[in-house]
């Protein structure tokens, strides 16, 4: 199977990250599933929770195995499996409803001591405003109630006077405000249950029990035998029996209480029951964990160990077999084997008369090198699909009818007409196949820079005052101002746009729009310069899209009055031109790039990706030049690249959410057909 598996990495040794998993935990994790036959694919799930699901709507995979716990709120731990169940994707370990409830110590003990299960007696502080002391015997301990790893726990947490519970209760209020739990201190062992739902059918995946031993040197003068956060500091302080020494009744009992918890709170998959023994050899029920560390040395692999699973591939296998039969996970003969891969289409233009000149033959300007393509393929492969490269060639349609395809990444920019654009995504929709990138209209109305602007305009969005010519000889309106600039109506990559585009005058107007006519053989926009900052911004989604960090183009030469964005700046590395990306703007202006920005996404019907460009006029207003929704992706080069790389995303993870959308639309079609 293709397996992502999910975590949260620990950076430090700070009390905030004790629930995650440690770098060499993670290595051991991934090559464990890995020597079970399953293709891995690790995903650290810090940064924005949006790129999180694009990278696992991009791979696809057949399953999740997660040990993410979440980085803050209550019901932290709930919400990676939430995701994955709106996601549709299989995960392991329970759903978010119970990784709520175990996370409320307060909450589970509620629930299970109203289905008989002995436990502590305990109360819930929120607030000690109108503090009034709870009616338990001391000693007592108090525990963050929404935490786990012993945070918030330390030889303070056990009080034996009224006095100071209120001091230690108000003192961890302060650092942990969502609430505290206080609970009568039992004297007597600590006992770990185990749950590993495939791997023992005679106790319904109840293990072995354990226990924690001391090592009195190394705590002897701790008044208090509790596993406190500061004894994590100390590995060798602690250690974990398996089996624990109990006597045969108090075993029996100890599985039947945990197979009711187990029952009651529905956990499923693998989990970790903390029990107290006292000295009387009374059993309380202290707190469950739906999300347990399966670090090496963890209680789990030893009293797995018992049941015959002797290694950690053992372990996990288990876990999975669990999640493969709740999910209803259907495996090919070879069980370790995907089913079905992604197979994705890659369309493109080849470009192989490169210009070095501006003057040069720029037919194929606009097409993708080799270096391109490969990169992109070597990225979807490296996502788990398979690539079947189409070239853009008049035989495309022909073949692609001929290809069984899930979905096509198109990068094709076509080859004849105003409308050239647009023609691989209108086979695609003729075929029905899902494509990657904007629609047909859209891709037609952006390469048309007068229906562009003409559409922006509407939507209220400034943007330069126009007019086209398509002789050369038409009168000029009064209200044009110069200077101004021209450019052929409907190219991309600045092709036909150099310096001596901006004209003061009419004479000098009309002699470079008969050029361009002439070259292009297309009308030319002409349109009032813009004299301010020049930005373009990234944007990443479909109905609500992610917009990524403006990205400023410094023109470099301060003697040219009226610089621009040209063609030659974009055939090879100059002087004339640097690239500042985040561009240095104050928050005002940031906020109007990027609301801009969307605001043309979504006037023109853009999705999954598109580069807006972007001038501010002599008021400092922003104002729109044109929308790319076939930005270049040649790694390091590129500016949707180079903003990507600049918002934290490697080359992969852009590719990636480029194309999750494609592949969200391509199963919700599949739903579909399901259902019809």
């Amino acid at each position: 199977m293709k397996i992502a598996y999910t975590y949260n990495l620990q950076l430090s040794d700070n009390e905030e990250d004790a629930a995650f998993d440690r770098p060499e935990t993670v290595s051991i994790i991934a090559a464990a599933l890995s020597s079970l036959g399953h293709r891995v694919e690790c995903v650290e799930v810090s940064g924005p929770a949006s790129r999180f699901v694009a990278r696992l709507e991009a791979l696809n995979p057949d399953l999740v195995f997660n040990t993410a716990v979440g980085r803050g709120g209550k019901c932290r731990e709930a919400f990676y499996p939430a995701l994955f169940e709106q996601l549709a994707i299989p995960y392991t370990g329970s759903d978010a409803y119970v990784c709520t409830v175990t996370t409320d110590k307060h909450l589970t003990k509620m629930l299970l001591a109203s289905h008989g299960i002995s436990t502590p007696r305990w109360a819930f502080v929120d607030s000690v405003h109108n503090w009034t002391f709870p009616e338990l015997t001391y000693p007592v301990i108090v525990k963050p109630n929404y935490e786990g790893s012993s945070k918030g726990i330390d030889q303070n947490s056990v009080v034996e006077t009224p006095e100071q519970l209120l001091k230690q209760v108000t003192g961890l209020l302060i650092r942990y405000p969502a609430g505290v739990v206080v609970e009568e201190f039992i004297a007597g062992r600590d006992i770990i249950v185990p749950f590993l739902e495939k791997a023992s059918s005679h106790t319904g995946g109840i293990l072995t029990p354990g226990e924690y031993q001391w090592d009195t040197s190394a705590v002897s003068a701790r008044p208090y035998a509790i596993y406190d956060y500061d004894l994590q500091k100390l590995p060798d302080a602690v250690t974990v029996r398996v089996p624990a020494d109990l006597p045969s009744d108090t075993l029996k009992e100890l599985t039947a209480m945990s197979q009711t918890i187990q029952k009651t709170l529905d956990i499923r998959d693998l989990a970790r029951l903390d029990f107290r023994l006292s000295s009387t050899g009374r059993i309380y029920f202290i707190e469950a964990n739906a999300l347990p560390s399966l670090e090496p040395g963890a209680t789990v692999h030893a009293s797995a160990a018992l049941a015959g699973l002797s290694d950690m591939p053992s372990v996990l296998d288990a876990v999975i077999k669990s999640a493969v039969e709740r999910c209803g996970i259907q495996l090919s003969a070879r069980s370790r084997i995907r089913k079905k891969t992604l197979k994705v289409g890659l369309t493109f233009n080849l470009k192989r008369v490169k210009p070095h000149h501006p003057n040069d033959d720029d037919r194929e300007a606009e097409f993708d090198s080799r270096t391109t393509v490969d990169a992109i393929a070597g990225a979807i492969v490296s996502l788990g699909h398979d690539v079947v490269e189409l070239e853009a060639t008049p035989e495309l349609p022909l073949i692609i009818g001929s290809t069984p395809l899930d979905v096509v990444f198109n990068i094709a920019e076509g080859i004849h007409g105003r409308n050239r654009e647009s023609q691989v995504p209108a086979i695609l929709e003729l075929l029905d196949i899902p494509y990657v990138g904007s629609d047909p209209a859209t891709l037609s109305i952006c390469l048309d820079k007068v229906l562009a602007k003409k559409m922006v305009r509407q939507a209220g969005i400034f943007t330069a005052d126009f007019m086209v010519l398509r002789t050369g000889n038409e009168r000029l309106p009064r209200e044009l101002h110069f200077p101004v600039i021209i450019k052929p109506i409907a190219e991309g990559s600045s092709k036909g746009v150099a310096g001596m585009n901006v004209v003061q005058d009419e004479t000098a107007l009309k002699a470079v729009a008969r050029e361009l006519l002439a070259r292009y053989h297309q009308p030319v926009l002409v349109e009032e310069y813009l004299s301010g900052r020049e930005f373009t911004v990234g944007l990443l989604g479909e109905n609500r899209p992610k917009v990524l960090p403006p990205m400023e183009i410094c023109f470099n030469d301060k003697g040219n009055p009226w610089p621009i964005y040209a063609f030659e700046h974009k055939l090879d590395v100059n002087d004339a031109v640097s690239y500042q990306v985040p561009a240095k703007i104050d928050r005002s202006l940031q906020k109007s790039l990027e609301h801009t920005a969307r605001s043309v996404f979504m006037a023109l019907g853009c999705r999954d990706v598109a580069r807006v460009d972007l001038r501010l006029d002599a008021k400092g207003r922003v104002n729109f030049i044109e929308c790319n929704p076939l930005p270049g992706l040649t790694p390091g080069w590129s500016d949707l690249c180079i903003i990507g790389e600049a918002a934290g995303m490697d080359y992969r993870t852009l590719i990636g959410e480029i194309m999750a959308p494609a592949i969200r639309r391509m199963k919700a079609k599949e739903k579909s057909l399901l259902m019809a």
